[in-house]
């Protein structure tokens, strides 16, 4: 525990302590992002104070309807086509928007969760035992963390639409899939470790599952299908776009509200 109340691995302690109540739980090196939690103003800006480890996680869990936006593909469909293609744009839109936002909402949610265990496991004399557990989970974190700095600016993504329609959706839909892909492996590390700790914190809950794993398209498929079907197979890929990350999304509610309660029994 370091001079700011917060974790750190034992063998890697801050060089000087954070503005306080403003340091989040975030182990030092190149993944740890400034002082507050992800999306906070840099260093030297003004702060507010930061909530306690377990009301983070509450709050992040019920952010969950900013972020994690359900498309109806039906309905999506059918008003693109009585608006002649413009509220096709705002699919575009929401797309790269939801998947980016979502992001930083676990990224919180996970990061208030663990900083929650930690602070817990050191109440029980078991943050020595449950080391190994962190650092990995922060591994991971570290990943969803860089994916906070690729170019999934929905404005750009909207307006390359306009510009190189077609194309531009067809490398946006590629990207998109390599997203959900990585973030869903990287989430899957941390609430394993999760479930670990808190485990042996003696509050179950349950170990994500494996098979909701998903893998990559089949991108040059994908390509020839709309090639040679003169753009048609584009509306199953839309379908897949909307799809995919609602069962995503779906799958992270059920493992967060048992997160919720875990952390609301140990509080």
């Amino acid at each position: 525990m370091a001079s700011d109340g917060k974790w750190y691995p034992p063998e890697q302690q801050p060089a000087a302590p954070a503005p306080p109540g403003t340091q989040a739980w975030y182990p030092p090196g190149p993944s740890a992002p400034a002082y507050g939690p992800p999306g906070a103003a840099p260093y030297g800006a003004p702060f507010l104070p930061a909530l306690p480890p377990a009301d983070r996680v509450f709050a992040a869990a019920q952010r969950r309807s900013e972020t994690d936006y359900i498309f109806s593909y039906w309905s999506a469909l059918g008003w693109t086509v009585l608006t002649l293609g413009f509220f096709g744009l705002y699919v575009i839109y929401q797309l790269v928007r939801r998947m980016r936002d979502h992001n930083i909402r676990r990224i919180e949610l996970l990061d208030a969760a663990l900083s929650f265990s930690w602070e817990q496991a050191g109440m029980r004399g078991l943050q020595g035992e449950l080391t190994p557990a962190f650092q990995r989970a922060d591994s991971h974190m570290a990943v969803l963390r860089r994916m906070t700095t690729d170019f999934r600016e929905p404005t750009i993504w909207l307006l390359l639409s306009l510009v190189g329609r077609g194309i531009a959706e067809i490398v946006l839909f590629v990207l998109l899939d390599q997203d959900l892909v990585k973030h869903d492996r990287a989430e899957i590390g941390v609430e394993y470790e999760l479930s670990l700790i808190l485990g042996r914190l003696g509050q179950a809950l349950p170990a994500p599952d494996q098979s909701r794993l998903k893998g990559e398209n089949n991108y040059v498929g994908r390509i020839v299908a709309t090639f040679f079907s003169l753009g048609i197979y584009m509306f199953w890929w839309y379908h897949d776009q909307m799809n995919d990350p609602n069962r995503h999304f779906r799958t992270n509610w059920m493992q967060e509200d048992a997160l919720v309660q875990a952390v609301q029994a140990l509080r």
